[in-house]
Formats: C-alpha cells, sequence, structure tokens
C-alpha cells in the first residue's frame, strides 16, 4: 500500500491504523476506503477483542479503528486494557448508537455509527491527522495538560464535540447542565461539580452552587451587598454570585 509523504522532504510519516471488526465484510470496506487514502497505511486486521489487544501492543499503531461488540474481551475493554501512554487515537465504529457518550468519555476522537459513508470516514480521518500536527509551543504555565479540550454534547442524533474555549457559562439544571456557548444552549446529563473538575481552573470559575463562568468571558462586574457580585459576560447575560464564593470569585477576577 501506498503511503503519501514517506520519503519526501517536510512530508510527514503515514498513518498507521488497525482495523478490528469482527465481521469480514465490514473490514473488507473499511480496509478498501482507507486504501484510497494516500498517506494511511492498515498494518493489522483483528476479528477479536483478544487479538486486537495483543497487535495494539505490538504494532503500536496511531489509529484503531475500533468496533464495540467483539468476541473475547469488547472494544471498550480492549482500551481499558492499555496504559494511557499506549493508547492509539480511537475511532469506535459500531451498529450500536447507544455507547456514544461512553465512547467521548474514553477520549475517542470520533464515533462512526453503519452504515457509515466515505465522506463521514473522510471526517474522522481529517481530525486525526489535525490530532497529529505538531502543536504550537506555549509556557508550561498556559499548559491545560489533564483538563477537557472539548465536551461531547448531544445535537439530535449526533454528539458534537465543543471546545471549551468556547463556553461562556454553565448553569446548573436539576439533574443536567446547560452549557452557554457562542449563541447556542446545549444540554449535558453530568453535574456540575463532575464537570466543573474537568475544566482548568485558570480559566473557569465556580461563582455559585449552580453556576460556572470562563473568566475571560466577563465584561463587568457590579458588587452587591452580603459579599455578591453581579457578572455580566459578553454575550449580556447577568449571573449572580453567591456569598459564600466571593473569595473564589474576587481571586479569578483580579480583585485584590
Amino acid at each position: 500500500m501506498s503511503a503519501f509523504g514517506l520519503n519526501g522532504p517536510g512530508m510527514s510519516a503515514p498513518l498507521r491504523a488497525v482495523v478490528v471488526d469482527d465481521e469480514a465484510m465490514s473490514r473488507a470496506r473499511l480496509r478498501r476506503l482507507l486504501g484510497q487514502q494516500r498517506d494511511v497505511e492498515v498494518v493489522a486486521e483483528c476479528a477479536d477483542g483478544d487479538s486486537a489487544l495483543a497487535a495494539l501492543r505490538r504494532l503500536r499503531p496511531d489509529v484503531v479503528f475500533l468496533d464495540i461488540r467483539l468476541p473475547d474481551l469488547n472494544g471498550f475493554g480492549v482500551i481499558d486494557a492499555l496504559p494511557p501512554e499506549q493508547r492509539p487515537q480511537v475511532v469506535f465504529v459500531t451498529a450500536h448508537a447507544e455507547h456514544a457518550l461512553r465512547a467521548f468519555d474514553a477520549q475517542a476522537v470520533d464515533y462512526l455509527l453503519k452504515p457509515y459513508s466515505a465522506e463521514r470516514l473522510q471526517a474522522a480521518l481529517e481530525r486525526i491527522r489535525r490530532l497529529r500536527a505538531p502543536a504550537p509551543a506555549m509556557p508550561l504555565a498556559a499548559s491545560a495538560e489533564g483538563f477537557a479540550q472539548r465536551l461531547a454534547v448531544p445535537v439530535g442524533a449526533r454528539l458534537r464535540l465543543l471546545p471549551v474555549e468556547t463556553i461562556e457559562c454553565v448553569i446548573a439544571q436539576s439533574n443536567y447542565v446547560e452549557l452557554r456557548a457562542e449563541g447556542q444552549t446545549y444540554v449535558l446529563r453530568e453535574t456540575l461539580s463532575g464537570l466543573h473538575a474537568r475544566l482548568d481552573p485558570r480559566r473557569f470559575v465556580r461563582i455559585h452552587r449552580s453556576r460556572i463562568v470562563r473568566v475571560d468571558a466577563v465584561r463587568d462586574i457590579e458588587h452587591l451587598d452580603g459579599g455578591r457580585y453581579v457578572l455580566r459576560l459578553a454575550n449580556g447575560l447577568r449571573l449572580a454570585s453567591g456569598a459564600s464564593y466571593r473569595e473564589r470569585v474576587r481571586e479569578a477576577m483580579g480583585l485584590g
């Protein structure tokens, strides 16, 4: 199989892929579609979870296209059995939509629902290529390592990967949260505390037991009695802080 840029100067190495599916026809179709990509090399095919795990450990590919329902060990079990430093980028390929949220919790790059189109596969590959591209250098103090960079939020029958830097605020509503981002509202079934733990505390501050704001989305602050504040965001939304969060707000906003 040819690989784009394998020897050319300044070109990237081929994307080494493993295909895992217990259905031979599904593997053959995916192999054929990947074979049309000049920079993708399929280095192994597996029909069950145990052989997939062995192949991933041995070959250390860049990406695995992984079915979820497999003999022996399911797709999530395969990924969980690998230490983080050995995990490739994961694209789940399955006929079962109900596992999508768990897939993104497992840091999957994408979730292809069978029968998927060649264009949908192309979009997944573009995401992987962007992740492989060298990131611009940044000071260590500005690194958000360990915190979420994107959140998978339901939009109709799909999941949108929402960059956290677009989130202006998060508001708790019963047993879910509302995310306000770029003029849109997204609903995520998660507790406010659980989501707060995934966000970089240098960029997001909890101002109330039911509210989180992105620090640089705040345009002005009004002081109220009792140690409370009203924060006005760039989108015009006004949010009141709780008295017990006074010091957090003051520190995050640089109020001295």
